[in-house]
């Protein structure tokens, strides 16, 4: 993920955009515009894929997920900023519960090796890596990108996969069977 053109002061991100109701995937389009005017260079996006809602209301619909890679030159505080005015102006309101449907959702995955815990922003974000929907599409997109810890997303995706009674084999993953 090293691209030797960027300037000593640019971070690699990794931004997950997702949403469960009508217009995501426009909110979605509409976003990375967004980001790319706001400075995020070298912007590259995964597959948008469709996810089983976790940790939500009863009843949620499916979410539209989607990586995000690119390099900000900004602060973390910024670039928090950014994906709240982005989700404010797709329609998600700026007081809202975590558990409720959204149009969308703009998380911060990974902010360069940073690892940052504050009241508003915690860097990589905390579930991340317990969490398909976000290393599924992170892993296709950016395979190489390193967590603080120096975990790639491939690694963190195959050791979920692992935890989760899968049997990796040449590459190919299949649910684990009893004899």
């Amino acid at each position: 993920m090293k691209n030797p053109q960027k300037s000593k002061n640019m971070n690699e991100i990794a931004i997950m955009l997702g949403g469960d109701l009508p217009g995501t995937a426009e909110a979605m389009a509409v976003a990375l515009e967004k980001f790319a005017a706001a400075g995020v260079t070298g912007l590259r996006s995964g597959k948008a894929v469709v996810s089983a809602a976790e940790d939500c209301e009863p009843g949620t619909p499916d979410f539209l997920d989607m990586a995000v890679y690119g390099q900000w030159a900004g602060t973390p505080e910024e670039l928090l900023s950014l994906c709240q005015r982005i989700e404010r102006e797709a329609g998600r309101p700026a007081e809202h519960s975590s558990r409720e449907a959204r149009i969308l959702d703009c998380d911060i995955i990974i902010f360069g090796a940073l690892t940052l815990n504050t009241p508003n922003l915690t860097i990589p974000h905390p579930r991340a890596r317990q969490r398909f929907f976000v290393l599924e599409p992170l892993a296709a997109l950016a395979p190489e990108m390193r967590f603080p810890d120096g975990v790639t997303a491939a690694e963190a995706l195959k050791s979920l996969r692992i935890q989760h009674g899968a049997i990796i084999s040449g590459g190919t993953v299949t649910p684990e069977t009893s004899a």
